[in-house]
């Protein structure tokens, strides 16, 4: 091997093993966002339990919870889309237990059945405990004609209709007509897979180049 070789030999085995210590550091990081996702899992499926007098946005993030009251009629809608079926509302609604207001996300009305009003029956509510991030910069805010909400912004939310900022995400049917939508993990992104295989794919490109420009340096020298 010539001293022209050694240099871009040096430099293309240490820019190939940054870029597999990339890939390995994502597949660790996959196996560390496998783990949050089972516990969340576990955590959303759990027994519920009585709802706190004051949950934390983070500790009581995804907590199974029951409620006993009486829905208002006071309620929001959210613009939703379903699979096969198209557009439609989330139906945010307050919920009166305990001498509290709190809100429940009751589920997804089809945009053809947004006129019906669910009943104000008193009932129990099994759900949980949900703060969702849908807010960013990029959300409209409420439609002042049709009255549609873009996100669940659960602050602003509250605001609008006097209740706290507390939303039990139904995840068993409250009225017919209503589909619920419960909370899963499925907004939780795990592309760490993919990025392995982005970092991994570069090193065997890094790798080919390498072997190509000496090849190239070789033949020079010849």
């Amino acid at each position: 091997m010539t001293r022209r070789m050694i240099v871009p030999l040096v430099f293309g085995l240490i820019g190939a093993a940054i870029l597999i210590g990339l890939g390995v550091w994502q597949l660790q990081r996959k196996e560390w966002k496998e783990a949050i996702l089972a516990d969340i899992d576990a955590r959303i499926v759990a027994a519920p339990v009585t709802l706190p007098p004051a949950p934390d946005a983070e500790a009581d993030r995804y907590l199974p919870v029951t409620a006993t009251g009486r829905f208002t009629g006071q309620r929001l809608e959210v613009l939703v889309s379903r699979k096969q079926i198209g557009a439609g509302v989330r139906i945010v609604e307050v919920f009166e237990t305990g001498g509290r207001r709190v809100m429940v996300d009751r589920g997804f009305v089809a945009e053809a059945d947004r006129g019906a009003a669910p009943g104000a029956d008193a009932t129990t509510v099994t759900g949980n405990l949900h703060w969702p991030a849908e807010v960013d910069s990029f959300t409209p805010p409420p439609d002042e004609k049709t009255g549609l909400w873009f996100a669940r912004d659960v602050p602003a939310m509250a605001a609008a209709l006097q209740a706290e900022p507390l939303l039990i995400v139904a995840r068993e049917a409250t009225a017919p007509g209503i589909e619920p939508l419960p909370v899963d993990n499925s907004g939780i992104p795990n592309d760490h897979l993919g990025y392995a295989v982005q970092w991994f794919g570069l090193a065997a490109v890094w790798l080919g180049m390498t072997a190509y420009l000496l090849w190239r340096i070789r033949r020079r020298t010849v």
